[in-house]
């Protein structure tokens, strides 16, 4: 059912077991299916196409031809109940396609607030998306993905199934990641990805001060530079995260986690 303020094109299709909120606009050709809420002030472009169940939030902005909320793509996918639920203020560009769950992976698809996702980006069955990231033109993610906050991959990078990709790391153009990235990191491509550093101009952006990047820095440089093994090197940031949250959530990141460490 539309809230009596939403505004809907005359081409497009809506079922009536919809639910827009307040200022919600439908462009031309576009269809909303069943079991699909939309928050108040979404603006859904021409020739879109969002299937249910879906819930999105407010203030969302879906270019032309994004389909969303579509079934997974997984074999094993039977048609069970699976859901897709959208934050808020999020920018969808033109022909994104994100998928709902499975019901062996969880049963839910996920994507936070603020973030950018520009053309022709995929985010996959299962998939956990936070907040204020941003997915250059056809950065694909496989199934299971999880996906921190601040997070950038560039145009043409592609994320295995099940791996994590830590808060304010950044993925440089045309890489592939099969491991685990962790927070902060800077990975670009060589064969597969590789990490080059810790993503210093992301965090200065974000406010972080010299001591919190001195600290990031430190961790980086015991993880990936020293040599250590990788039990040696988490013995080694212990130490360091006594006096640094930031380390602190860098190994708890280590802790979990079903794919190896990107190394």
């Amino acid at each position: 059912m539309a809230d009596a303020a939403a505004r809907i094109h005359p081409t497009a299709v809506v079922d009536p077991a919809a639910r827009l909120g307040t200022g919600v606009m439908v462009g031309a050709y576009s269809v909303i299916g069943a079991d699909v809420e939309i928050g108040d002030g979404t603006v859904v472009g021409p020739h879109c196409t969002i299937q249910g169940p879906t819930r999105i939030g407010r203030d969302n902005r879906f270019h032309g031809h994004a389909v969303i909320g579509g079934d997974p793509q997984d074999k094993k996918f039977a048609g069970e109940r699976t859901e897709l639920v959208i934050g808020d203020r999020n920018t969808i560009r033109e022909f994104v396609t994100i998928s709902r769950g499975t019901g062996n992976g969880g049963g839910v698809t996920r994507v936070g607030d603020d973030n950018w996702f520009l053309a022709y980006v995929h985010i996959a069955h299962d998939c956990q998306v936070g907040n204020q990231c941003v997915f250059s033109n056809n950065a694909t993610l496989a199934g299971h993905v999880e996906v921190g906050d601040h997070v950038i991959l560039s145009g043409f990078v592609g994320v295995h199934q099940f791996c994590r990709i830590g808060a304010h790391a950044f993925v440089g153009m045309g890489a592939f990641v099969n491991g685990d990235v962790p927070p902060f990191v800077l990975v670009a491509q060589e064969g597969y990805g590789r990490p080059r550093g810790i993503n210093a101009e992301g965090l200065k952006r974000r406010g972080f001060d010299a001591t919190r990047i001195t600290a990031i820095k430190r961790a980086y440089r015991t993880l990936y530079v020293s040599g250590a093994k990788l039990e040696d090197a988490r013995v080694q940031l212990a130490a360091l995260a006594q006096g640094s949250d930031d380390v602190r959530a860098l190994l708890d990141f280590l802790e979990r986690g079903d794919r190896p460490l990107l190394r």
